[in-house]
């Protein structure tokens, strides 16, 4: 029997608060100190068909646990490397304050939210709420531009509106594409019929944004399709969930057949943060009622912890040349 002063505490995925990765709380954004500040935005208002996005945050972090044994890091076994090591600060700032029925406050409070975490030094990391709270994170990321914007998505999202409403899910990239410090868009995994208007896509075009769906990106590869993104440059990254094919993550509102894999995404993912600098990042769209295995939140989490995993690798490697070459001098 092992005595009580040897046991270690297991914190199991099913034991204790289900926070982000089960990475500590930090409910009040005015104390927060660390690197990286995940938040929820739980806000499906801007939908045109189903809702439920709104739970979105909650079936990722709960996702995400299956991930967090313990916070001493993540050992790649394909790659032989440790990522999210306990030298990075990663926090759960809990949610966006919503107001019910109110579309545009929960919009301007989330835009507060993100300022606030950038002037606090952190990267955001949001977990979404349908695909319009995009457009209040790139107003927010304001201080980090000029940046590109890379979207993973089965759908354009440039409708100017839809009967004057211009906040909507499917309005969020064109939104973001007349912020001053927002330079190029690419639009990774656009498919399918209904994704957008002719005159949308004109528009995108017409503005100069990078249009390509699975099938075009696997026949240009993963090599080529990354030199068409300005190297050494600062990104935002938007995935939609649904960007992923349904029969991988059914967990989503606006399913469409045809998209990327998880192999896919985790490899393109890895390339954009070698290729420059990504200073935020959100994911949306993830509606578990759905889905009753809770694997849409769970590939979701995933994700996220992928491309976080990424970036942070690539600022160690950049500090470690960093100290390398000051050692030299």
């Amino acid at each position: 029997m092992v005595k009580p002063s040897e046991k270690q505490i297991l914190n199991l995925p099913f034991v204790g608060i289900s926070t982000f990765g089960k990475y500590p709380v930090c409910p009040d954004l005015e104390q927060l100190d660390a690197d990286v500040a995940v938040i929820g935005v739980p806000n499906d208002m801007g939908t045109q068909w189903k809702s439920g996005a709104r739970m979105g945050p909650r079936a990722i972090r709960e996702g995400s646990t299956l991930y967090s044994f313990g916070l001493d890091g993540a050992y790649d076994i394909e790659n032989d490397i440790m990522y999210l090591g306990p030298d990075w600060k990663v926090v759960d700032c809990g949610d966006v304050d919503m107001v019910h029925g109110d579309l545009m406050q929960c919009h301007e409070n989330t835009e507060e939210a993100i300022r606030k975490i950038v002037s606090k030094g952190a990267m955001p990391v949001v977990l979404g709420g349908d695909h319009s709270i995009t457009a209040a994170v790139g107003k927010g990321l304001e201080e980090l531009g000029p940046f590109h914007v890379i979207q993973i998505d089965a759908h354009l999202d440039w409708a100017d509106h839809r009967s004057g409403q211009r906040y909507g899910h499917g309005s969020c990239i064109r939104r973001l594409s007349e912020m001053d410090h927002v330079q190029q868009i690419f639009q990774f995994g656009i498919r399918g019929i209904s994704s957008s208007k002719k005159e949308d896509v004109v528009a995108a075009k017409e503005y100069g944004s990078t249009i390509l769906s699975p099938r075009q990106m696997r026949k240009i590869g993963l090599e080529q399709l990354l030199e068409k993104i300005p190297a050494g440059e600062k990104y935002y990254v938007t995935i939609d969930i649904d960007g992923i094919d349904p029969s991988i993550a059914p967990g989503t509102g606006t399913p469409s057949p045809g998209g990327l894999l998880y192999d896919e995404v985790n490899e393109l993912l890895e390339g954009i943060a070698k290729r420059g600098e990504v200073v935020a990042f959100d994911i949306v769209e993830v509606a578990p009622q759905y889905d009753p295995t809770g694997m849409t939140g769970q590939t979701a989490a995933r994700i996220s912890l992928d491309l976080l995993s990424y970036v942070l690798k690539q600022k160690e490697l950049k500090g470690d040349k960093e100290k390398e070459l000051s050692s030299q001098l």
